[in-house]
């Protein structure tokens, strides 16, 4: 029944794409080049973990970058705040949203800032921070922002769903075609089939456990009976991630993403983990930001995103093509 509203939705976004194509809405361009992440879903596709990924090689080749945040979930609703100044982090999940905060701690060296309009806060950070690359959180249908490189990232199951509210895409899976490269978590059939219409345009995209980390952000040993703690968008991935790497898990607690915890609530997890015969938390780095202080001891669960070593080639030549200056502008 919702499917001729699903259908309207991604022609409407198809029709403002088209008029950003031609012109016909204007759109900014900052002094330095911008490679966008984004999904053509709601949430869950690895797009945070590939924003870090392509900050991390920005920083390994020395270039100084800037991850431009919408700030989802956040109260700030300025044109630009600084999340993370490169050395500390200066704003908390409740303002800033839960992600910038998880990048702004995992990412020494680089300016996270949030804002709704993502040209002001790149020109804002560019005149306190100087000209760098940007990498756009979020931004496949920010379109307002000139990109030099678009990555969209998606799963296999987004090829065959609709637009909102009949599925859970923002826009149809054609809208794929603007993209630069498209990082696909999917089975083999499923990236020969997108390949086949992309032709070199298609990454396989896979995740990596890293290990567990204590809030100060150092490694810690493998927790024997943990209790596992999430807000995010696909938990059972986080689930089945630790099951795989502890003896056994004492229970579980599950709320919406971007879930803001509160102090009883906590309390009551807790009280829960205790009679579940656990001594310790683990959680996702993105609910740690909007964790309460807890009595228990917290682990985060650290991923990363993993690529084959041909894709990841392919991936780290294309960020320097564009942070040496000579990518064009989509």
């Amino acid at each position: 029944m919702l499917a001729p509203l699903g259908a309207l939705t991604g022609v409407a976004a198809g029709v403002r794409a088209e008029a950003y194509r031609r012109g016909w809405l204007s759109r900014s361009r900052l002094a330095g080049p911008v490679i966008s992440v984004g999904n053509i879903s709601v949430g869950g596709r690895g797009k945070t973990p590939v924003v870090a990924r392509v900050a991390e090689m920005l920083g390994e080749d020395g270039h100084p970058t800037a991850v431009l945040s919408r700030g989802y979930g956040g109260s700030f609703g300025g044109d630009c705040l600084v999340v993370g100044d490169g050395r500390r982090v200066c704003a908390g999940a409740d303002e800033a949203g839960d992600e910038p905060v998880m990048l702004a701690r995992r990412l020494p060296g680089v300016v996270v800032a949030v804002g709704k309009r993502r040209d002001r806060v790149g020109r804002a950070v560019e005149g306190r921070f100087g000209t760098r690359v940007h990498v756009l959180d979020d931004g496949f249908q920010h379109m307002r922002l000139r990109r030099d490189l678009d990555l969209v990232c998606v799963h296999a199951s987004d090829l065959a769903d609709r637009p909102l509210p009949a599925g859970r895409l923002r826009e149809s899976p054609s809208a794929l075609g603007r993209a630069d490269l498209i990082l696909l978590d999917g089975d083999g059939a499923a990236a020969a089939a997108l390949a086949a219409r992309y032709p070199g345009r298609v990454l396989r995209l896979g995740r990596q456990v890293v290990g567990f980390f204590g809030l100060d952000g150092r490694e810690r040993p493998t927790p024997e009976r943990p209790f596992l703690v999430s807000g995010i968008a696909r938990p059972q991935r986080f689930h089945a991630d630790v099951a795989a790497r502890v003896a056994s898990v004492a229970g579980t607690a599950v709320f919406a993403d971007h879930h803001v915890y509160g102090p009883e609530e906590l309390a009551r997890i807790e009280g829960r983990a205790r009679a579940a015969g656990s001594d310790v938390l683990v959680t996702t780095d993105k609910d740690a930001v909007r964790l309460p202080p807890s009595s228990l001891p917290v682990l985060v669960l650290r991923i990363a995103a993993a690529l084959p070593a041909e894709d990841e080639a392919r991936l780290r030549d294309r960020v320097r093509l564009v942070a040496g200056g000579l990518g064009g502008a989509a």
